[in-house]
């Protein structure tokens, strides 16, 4: 057994509802959708974080989760779609995956699935100062 259920999905040892698979990616369905249609979409080498994702899974990772999100309309009739990942905090499975959920005006989902805050007076352009200041540091301090 390999180490995730989604490397054993990969591997072809669990069975899933494919959409799509290439070298590098592979799609397929949630077997818990927030909607019908709901797809992970996930490198199919194994890479837990998307600040872990090397450099050339990036654009066929994205590349693959935007097509699928593209014909979510003529597949399932949606409107438009949801896309998201979780890093560690509600990552059900530790290995990167984007989710593609089909969405539709009325469906019942109502924003983002978190309470919202609001910044204190003088608080915002100190988060952003501190955000900025981290990208500036080299890519391996930046980072986690």
């Amino acid at each position: 057994m390999t180490s995730d259920i989604f490397c054993q999905i990969i591997a072809g040892e669990l069975a899933t509802a494919e959409v799509w698979r290439d070298d590098t990616v592979v799609a397929f369905l949630d077997h818990r959708p927030v909607f019908k249609g709901h797809v992970l979409v996930c490198p199919t080498r194994h890479v837990e974080t998307l600040p872990d994702l090397p450099d050339d899974l990036v654009v066929p990772l994205f590349a693959a989760a935007r097509s699928i999100a593209a014909v979510m309309g003529v597949a399932v009739g949606a409107e438009g779609t949801f896309v998201a990942i979780n890093n560690v905090v509600s990552q059900s499975v530790p290995h990167l995956h984007v989710h593609v959920v089909p969405r539709s005006k009325g469906d019942g989902l109502r924003g983002f699935f978190w309470p919202r805050t609001r910044y204190a007076d003088g608080e915002e352009a100190a988060y952003a100062a501190r955000i900025r200041d981290a990208l500036a540091r080299p890519a391996t301090e930046a980072i986690r």
